[in-house]
């Protein structure tokens, strides 16, 4: 594991310093692969209410490999830190709500984890892989893992950032839904679209947080 100052600002919260925690990353995995799995499945009935791109993200069939399998394998290969796969989760939030003809499904979902740990990783940690070895990981090719990089970032319109209020943010629903949801309430994730409505639904704003955040900072300073 990589020590970063964007990890080491995070690990100041002692929630988030549970990420440290081989038992706690464990359970974290098993969570996401399952929110995961449940946004695909649903998301593949969905085909036949409403239309679906076809992306670069796209396989012409379904991995044979489960997805809790695929995101341990890459947890156990990439020696990121903890921290990357919570900013993976909320990249692949971004990259919904951005594109959402390109909702996570069967066909896509390997794809796009493999991508936004890469990424998370590269904007994170100090030190990290190349794309080249991701792509072994990912059990794609060099090509491919670049081309997916590509379209990744332009599909977030390189919104990379996360900040420490966002980050914890994530951390609370995610915790919070491991302890009150077993397996997963997937209607309140902002991966999953139900085929009643199209649109995302969104499990955290962040322009309303940064408004709050900000609103706060000028009380305090007028109280000053």
């Amino acid at each position: 594991i990589f020590p970063t100052h964007f990890t080491n600002i995070f690990l100041a919260h002692p929630s988030m310093a549970e990420l440290e925690s081989p038992s706690v990353m464990s359970k974290l995995i098993t969570f996401l692969s399952s929110l995961l799995q449940k946004v695909a499945e649903s998301n593949d009935v969905n085909r036949r209410f409403h239309p679906q791109k076809i992306s670069v993200f796209h396989g012409l069939t379904i991995p044979t490999i489960s997805i809790q399998s695929y995101l341990e394998r890459i947890f156990k290969y990439a020696n990121c830190s903890p921290s990357c796969f919570v900013v993976a989760y909320v990249y692949l939030d971004r990259f919904t709500q951005h594109q959402p003809s390109l909702p996570i499904n069967s066909f896509n979902v390997h794809r796009l984890l493999i991508t936004s740990v890469m990424v998370a990783a590269k904007f994170l940690d100090d030190m990290y892989y190349n794309n080249a070895y991701y792509a072994k990981v990912g059990g794609i090719s060099t090509t491919e893992m670049n081309f997916l990089e590509v379209d990744f970032l332009f599909g977030m319109s390189f919104h990379l950032n996360v900040t420490p209020n966002t980050f914890h943010t994530y951390c609370s629903y995610l915790q919070r839904e491991m302890i009150l949801q077993p397996p997963v309430n997937v209607a309140e994730s902002s991966l999953y679209r139900t085929a009643r409505s199209p649109k995302l639904q969104l499990c955290f704003n962040e322009e309303e947080s940064t408004q709050q955040q900000q609103q706060q900072q000028q009380k305090q300073q007028l109280a000053v």
